[in-house]
């Protein structure tokens, strides 16, 4: 088959780089990037000044001067996503400017900022604008690659009754990702309870605490934000580098989101060491973690502390294996690979495109 040619867009707020890990949108792009080209694809990258992520090009449209003018005093992770900013207009306006000197025919562009980014596919209205990464409100394409089934469907239901919901053909679900380079079996001690994310409620951090304490066991809480919680032990932010060791070395990591979670990258990175994950029963959790297998998912206290104590009978080294098999990003990519092929039937038979026209597979996930 021919080469795609993909114009990715990422955020006008970070780099691509592994230090800015923290944003997970950023992250998908960094990893996406990667796994794209070693596919043998031609990937425009429009971003910041710098990347370790190997596009084909690397087209800078806002200066580090003016990102880091945009954030402030913030943290990165607490931009607003919203292109009436002036930092947003400068980027999105570089980036249709770049873009109209690159982009051909059947080029596909690749977008993770929703309605924040919808200008630039105005800009191309006779091209194929598929939002890749959809863990987020404010979607608008027509092409969509959801994070989880959770998530696609309350996409679908929102700001409608669910009951009138169609469905769109050319939408797929693919989950998040992590880089099996940077996260591999532990089969080390395990001798403490983790939490690794954004440090507020909503995140069920609370939930991590009460129920830590109860046992009179260790845990560790990492990540970004302010909220502190009664019990645990914060050790700020997590560097990229550091995170396969710190949950590799828990007895289980809590991912207790109080919210309907659409996608949670670290929870999938915790699989990959062989760690079990204890959850609510809701969100993409329904759909990765197996009560008995690889965690639990609860839905009281007493739930989370008999959870606590199960996982220890959990096999990590099957654990590991799962996650390998369907998250990480040599699996991954393929799947991306074949929803945009059968993107690019669009240009030909479309619905009907038949698999002896197009060796066309089925890009649902099993």
């Amino acid at each position: 088959m021919q080469a795609l040619r993909l114009h990715v867009v990422s955020l006008p707020h970070t780099q691509v780089l592994p230090e800015y890990s923290a944003c997970a949108y950023s992250l998908k792009v960094f990893n996406f990037v990667k796994f794209m080209r070693s596919l043998g694809h031609t990937v425009y990258l429009y971003a910041g000044e710098e990347t370790t992520c190997d596009p084909t090009e690397l087209i800078t449209c806002i200066s580090e001067e003016q990102r880091a003018e945009a954030v402030g005093n913030n943290h990165f992770t607490s931009t607003s996503f919203d292109n009436t900013l002036p930092h947003w207009q400068i980027f999105n306006g570089n980036v249709i400017k770049e873009m109209a000197k690159r982009i051909e025919k059947k080029d596909i562009i690749c977008l993770i900022g929703g309605l924040a980014q919808k200008p630039i596919s105005d800009a191309f209205p006779e091209h194929i604008t598929c939002e890749f990464g959809i863990g987020y409100s404010g979607v608008f394409s027509k092409y969509k690659v959801f994070e989880s089934y959770a998530w696609k469907h309350a996409v679908y239901a929102q700001n409608r009754n669910a009951a009138s919901v169609d469905i769109n053909f050319f939408d797929t679900v693919i989950n998040p990702y992590f880089d099996p380079k940077m996260f591999s079996m532990n089969l080390g001690e395990r001798n403490y309870y983790v939490y690794l994310g954004r440090l507020t409620q909503r995140k069920g951090i609370d939930i991590a605490s009460q129920v830590c304490e109860h046992l009179g066991v260790e845990l560790i809480l990492g990540g970004t934000g302010d909220y502190r919680p009664a019990y645990g032990t914060y050790i700020g932010n997590v560097k990229a580098e550091d995170r396969a060791e710190l949950l590799g070395g828990a007895i289980a990591a809590f991912a207790p989101t109080i919210y309907l979670e659409p996608g949670n990258n670290s929870h999938l990175e915790t699989l990959a060491t062989g760690t079990p994950v204890i959850s609510t029963d809701l969100g993409i959790f329904t759909e990765t973690i197996k009560n008995g297998v690889n965690g639990y998912r609860c839905n009281s206290f007493a739930e989370f502390v008999t959870a606590a104590e199960k996982v220890k009978t959990l096999n990590h080294r099957e654990i590991a294996t799962q996650a390998y098999i369907h998250y990480s990003t040599d699996i991954i990519r393929y799947q991306y690979e074949r929803y945009f092929y059968k993107l690019l039937t669009l240009w030909d038979k479309g619905w009907y495109q038949l698999p002896t026209d197009n060796s066309q597979e089925i890009v649902t996930q099993s």
